[in-house]
């Protein structure tokens, strides 16, 4: 049903590509992060609350269509929807059928209702192609609301202490996650310029979010004192962090369930966060799909297939150009949604 092509992921029969890498005539889009979602294509069709971000992010002037979940979309014989994967608003897998057979692409997913997008749905088919970024068993998530309690307990304890808090997420996704679960009767919540454009995009594809205040340059000191500024990791270290002094900064990541990365970027605390699947969501995923086939993609690949294989599931490595979540990136999102 689908091939690797110098492209990207390719369906011949239905003359499209899904996630391309490069320019194509038709691409399905599984969601609007940077690695996934990229220029040049002629035509995009992707779930609708994608719309804002992409057009924002593409041009305005990009062919799109929308395609709800679970509407079917047949093309030359091939029937096509798309099923949430939870990773961040508008984020799908895409299902493809033909002649009895189904495919399912998990693009990037998690399986923890975060409560801003749509939980993820477990698709039954015959090959399942799904991302492995946190493939390893030492990747087990905390349940958000123990971290939520812990991010708002972090921020009390610096207000206590006269600082301004800062935790960088990426502007995309997981930063509208945290705004949603900040303990707002606390003290004033702010948010950096790359993150009020992905509000603003969501916000006009239709996603409900709460609104915060962009940091303006010529705030006073008063009003910053004490408050919670949620930034792109761009902004790490730049000149734009001087106005908070002084402040403690945090990241939100999957990867700081290791003590390495929260050491090499030199922030104050580390919250385990992750829109995407841990080592338990991705085994549960895999096995509520039923798929005799899986095809892991972007992160631990090798280490997952084999452990595939062992259980009885046949599997290979998808070698792509997908990234996942990491933290020595730019912040691409933040990067192109900035003003």
């Amino acid at each position: 049903m689908l091939e690797l092509h110098e492209n990207g992921l390719y369906c011949e029969r239905a003359k499209i590509f899904i996630d391309p890498w490069l320019p194509v005539d038709r691409a399905i889009i599984t969601h609007a992060h940077a690695d996934h979602s990229r220029a040049g294509n002629k035509h995009y069709l992707a779930h609708p609350h994608s719309k804002g971000v992409m057009k924002h992010r593409l041009g305005q002037d990009i062919s799109f269509q929308g395609l709800d979940y679970h509407q079917k979309l047949s093309i030359n014989g091939v029937e096509i929807s798309l099923h949430p994967a939870g990773h961040i608003p508008g984020s799908a897998q895409v299902r493809l059928a033909y002649k009895g057979q189904i495919w399912v692409v998990s693009g990037d997913y998690k399986l923890e209702n975060d409560g801003i997008c749509a939980a993820f749905e477990a698709v039954k088919c015959d090959t399942f192609i799904t991302e492995c970024t946190f493939g390893l068993p030492v990747f087990q998530w905390k349940d958000q609301h123990t971290v939520f309690n812990e991010i708002n307990e972090w921020w009390q304890s610096n207000q206590d202490e006269g600082h301004c808090s800062v935790i960088f997420a990426y502007s995309l996704g997981k930063a509208q996650r945290i705004l949603e679960n900040l303990n707002a009767e606390q003290g004033n919540i702010y948010v950096h310029g790359a993150i009020a454009n992905s509000n603003t995009a969501l916000s006009q594809s239709g996603v409900k979010l709460r609104n915060y205040a962009q940091v303006d340059p010529d705030m006073a000191k008063k009003s910053l004192a004490g408050s919670m500024i949620v930034a792109p990791p761009g902004a790490m270290n730049s000149s734009w962090m001087k106005k908070f002094t002084p402040y403690r900064s945090a990241i939100a990541s999957g990867w700081m369930n290791l003590r390495g990365p929260r050491r090499r970027k030199a922030v104050d605390r580390g919250f385990i966060l992750s829109d995407h699947a841990d080592w338990n969501g991705l085994n549960q995923a895999v096995e509520a799909t039923g798929a005799e086939q899986v095809l892991t993609t972007h992160g631990y690949t090798a280490v997952f297939s084999k452990w595939l294989n062992e259980k009885g599931i046949k599997s290979s490595e998808l070698k792509t150009q997908f990234l996942g979540e990491t933290l020595d990136k730019l912040d691409v999102e933040g990067s192109n949604l900035a003003e």
